[in-house]
């Protein structure tokens, strides 16, 4: 499928790409302007998009380049005034992680490693080996501009004692936030609103909708059990619509109470994220299986699924080919269990001698418990990046001969923690619609500017062409072809500092629309992508 391109090229570059500017030209008051707008005192809330984090963590250097330090700077050009971000001064070896009490809770920044692996290829991304420094419990007590919290959803913003360092142990507070709290039961939005913004950016609710996303669906959609008190969620759940909607009201209406005007920001689509869309579903060539493996790998299979054809379920496996690429086998926790029928049946065939293998009572169990809710992927589910390091990881059961069979995503179901299957894709689509329908209607009846990063995400699946002709895509670091058009981070979630530079000039386009104002863009290309290192020490 050819890609096709997205240009935002503004016609009226176009039409003044000939008039090159002469050395009188200035650059003051009657060339860039704030509008409508005061930028005095520019505040930024959200989650860890807002934080600066990348790569997998938030670390010095890549803090940055958060998209609200890049904003803030080119607010200066029209009157902004200072920006502060939570301090990592500590962090000497500039890779982030984080400690609580020494003890690793966040791991180091991930680098590419250039270094050849065992296939003579280079070994690809990797946590950086170096120490941690970042500790939660060394306190600044300080409220900062950038009041970005890594693992926030919109309720969090809200809660009393989410930065009380007594609380981490219950998971009922927030390492990042514990850090720079000014007191143990202020909450984020308070010390957010004690800087007096004139001016804010507001990218809150991804965590409502995504955190579920990343874990397979492990959790729980509030939706469907009524969930409406978030005292009592789980840290994957997706956040009840009405619980979204009374917080984001409470945040905006907090946010504008003393006349600041902003932007919010919609969620993106999982879709247009490369953490659910690098690993294909069907990555198993017959060369990466053995071809000369295959017959009896079928042998194996084939007789699952000749169980399963009995009770109207043969659907779920298919044998393996020689000629074309093979999909993985996944758990499925929302198929029915067919663990008891395989059991039994298993268990008539090895009593008439028809097993293939010999087989004791409790592997006859085992594989009953394995294969009850497996399949094999379509190109209906995601694979979630963290799927690609199971792919072909031997299992052992003891039964030397099981034991030569059975590999990760081969012949061993994949864990349904790194799949999103449609069931809960569509439950995410819901959410994340319904969650982008209130953010649209809540900022429009406060007169705010909205930034769709939503459809600016999607259009960057296909591929998005800026003012300097660089075409940035939502593609995972591939190697060096992409090096420098990623706009994701290693970590196949957040933006690496090119992506936030674009995203900050996606925001400034909105803002000068909305508050007719004329503030210089930013230039992607000028920032950093995938750090390349040659070992990892």
């Amino acid at each position: 499928m050819k890609k096709r391109y997205i240009y935002i090229l503004p016609i009226v570059a176009m039409l003044t790409a000939a008039c090159e500017p002469n050395i009188e030209d200035k650059i003051d008051s009657g060339t860039y302007y704030a509008g409508e707008a005061n930028f005095s005192s520019y505040v930024a809330i959200g989650n860890s998009l807002t934080s600066g984090f990348m790569d997998g963590t938030v670390y010095k250097s890549g803090q940055q380049n958060s998209f609200p330090n890049i904003l803030a700077g080119q607010f200066r050009v029209v009157g902004g005034g200072v920006f502060t971000q939570p301090s990592y001064a500590e962090d000497i070896n500039n890779v982030g992680g984080m400690m609580v009490g020494g003890k690793i809770i966040g791991p180091t920044k991930m680098v590419v490693n250039m270094a050849p692996g065992p296939d003579g290829q280079p070994i690809g991304p990797v946590n950086i080996n170096k120490p941690i420094a970042i500790e939660a419990t060394t306190l600044q007590k300080t409220a900062y501009h950038n009041a970005g919290v890594p693992g926030a959803k919109t309720f969090h913003l809200l809660a009393p004692g989410y930065g009380n360092m007594a609380n981490l142990a219950a998971g009922k507070a927030n390492p990042y936030f514990v850090r720079t709290a000014t007191s143990p039961d202020v909450t984020v939005l308070a010390d957010a609103m004690s800087l007096k913004p004139t001016f804010f950016t507001n990218w809150i609710g991804a965590n409502d909708v995504l955190s579920y996303a990343t874990s397979g669906g492990e959790g729980v959609d509030q939706n469907e059990v009524g969930g409406t008190n978030p005292a009592t969620y789980g840290a994957n759940d997706i956040t009840h619509v009405g619980v979204f909607k009374q917080s984001y009201e409470a945040i905006t209406t907090t946010l504008t109470s003393q006349g600041a005007k902003g932007v919010v920001a919609t969620i993106p689509d999982v879709t247009a994220i490369p953490f659910f869309t690098t690993v294909p579903y069907n990555p198993l060539s017959p060369q990466l299986i053995g071809v000369d493996n295959i017959d009896q790998l079928n042998q194996f299979v084939g007789m699952l699924k000749q169980i399963l054809t009995v009770a109207g379920e043969g659907d779920r496996l298919q044998l393996f080919s020689k000629e074309k690429a093979n999909p993985l086998l996944i758990q499925d926790k929302t198929l029915k269990n067919m663990g008891p029928m395989l059991t039994a049946a298993i268990k008539g065939l090895v009593a008439s001698g028809q097993f293939p293998l010999p087989i004791t009572e409790k592997e006859i169990e085992f594989i009953g418990t394995t294969y009850g809710q497996a399949r094999h992927a379509t190109a209906k589910d995601l694979m979630l990046l963290t799927s690609k390091g199971q792919i072909g990881i031997p299992v052992k059961t003891g039964n030397v001969a099981m034991d030569a069979l059975l590999k990760k995503g081969v012949t061993y179901p994949i864990d349904d923690s790194f799949v999103l299957n449609p069931v809960e894709q569509a439950k995410i689509k819901d959410a994340t619609m319904k969650f982008n329908g209130i953010i649209r209607a809540v900022a429009e009846g406060k007169g705010l500017a909205i930034a769709d990063m939503n459809a600016i995400l999607n259009q960057a699946v296909a591929g998005l062409r800026v003012e300097d002709g660089q075409i940035y895509t939502a593609d995972y670091f591939k190697g060096m072809g992409n090096l420098n058009t990623v706009m994701f981070s290693l970590d196949g979630v957040h933006l690496n500092a090119r992506g936030y530079a674009f995203i900050s000039s996606e925001i400034l386009k909105v803002i000068n629309k909305h508050f007719k104002a004329n503030i210089p863009l930013v230039n992607p290309a000028v920032y950093p992508g995938p750090t390349l290192v040659v070992g990892n020490n």
